[in-house]
């Protein structure tokens, strides 16, 4: 019985480090995807409602990954009935270890406002696209594990649930990645929120592999249970957009042009 007992602990202990190397090494494509980040976008952020009525705003992404820091900086136009003021731009920094922060500004404003951590889960067309969506943050969290091996329509995937830190600043309790097996990049997403536990569902379309970055054309958020969705749709843009500190300095935040 003592040797039994032996060989079954033996046996599982070596099972952990083999489990948390399956976790990197699954994982490692998509951290690299933020850790290399170098991109500029534009497309346009729709919001589908549940008559099939669409609102369309423009929108423009640029990222960059700076040592230990990924930055993104949006500006959303408004409709063209909007007052010129209401164009938005917001940073979002995202810090391995949860000391993410975003700022917001608008023209007219002699400087960028820290939006507080409630406001997090809004967005620019409502909270099924949220700011917080915008930061891939949950493949940077402590916990980490393999659940499955699946498929996601054609694609073989390895589903991998992401749970937060103590220090982690979301509102998210739990994220389920399906990973493309072969290269790594998400075709499917889900999201649960803490307190409502509200699951948020995020399927990827047209995937693309150019200047060796891969990227979705379309990315569509359903909330599960619920009619309509929101869009984020991208026309166009450059994987390799040489983008320096000064790109998302504050002073470049609030400064905007007619």
């Amino acid at each position: 019985m003592r040797l039994l007992s032996a060989a079954l602990a033996t046996t599982l202990l070596l099972s952990i480090p083999a489990k948390a190397a399956d976790v990197h090494k699954v994982l490692a494509p998509a951290r690299q995807l933020v850790e290399t980040a170098d991109y500029r976008a534009s497309g346009h952020l729709i919001r589908v409602l549940a008559n099939g009525n669409r609102i369309s705003l423009p929108i423009t992404i640029k990222a960059h990954w700076f040592p230990g820091v990924l930055r993104v900086l949006m500006e959303i136009a408004p409709p063209p009935e909007a007052p010129h003021n209401a164009r938005t731009r917001i940073l979002l920094e995202m810090r391995p270890g949860g000391r993410n922060s975003i700022l917001i500004a608008h023209p007219g404003d002699k400087a960028p406002a820290s939006l507080l951590f409630d406001k997090w889960s809004d967005g620019p067309l409502g909270s099924e696209f949220s700011y917080e969506d915008f930061l891939e943050e949950q493949y940077f969290w402590p916990g980490q594990t393999v659940v499955e091996e699946t498929k996601f329509g054609a694609r073989d995937c390895d589903v991998v649930k992401s749970t937060p830190g103590v220090t982690d600043r979301t509102h998210y309790s739990e994220v389920r990645s399906w990973l493309d097996h072969g290269i790594g990049y998400p075709v499917y997403v889900e999201k649960t929120q803490k307190e409502s536990g509200i699951v948020k569902e995020f399927t990827y379309f047209g995937l693309r592999h150019e200047g060796g970055v891969w990227s979705a054309h379309q990315v569509e958020v359903k909330v599960h249970g619920r009619d309509g969705s929101t869009l984020l749709i991208i026309d166009r843009g450059s994987a390799k957009a040489h983008l320096t500190l000064g790109d998302f300095s504050p002073s470049h935040l609030t400064h905007f042009q007619d």
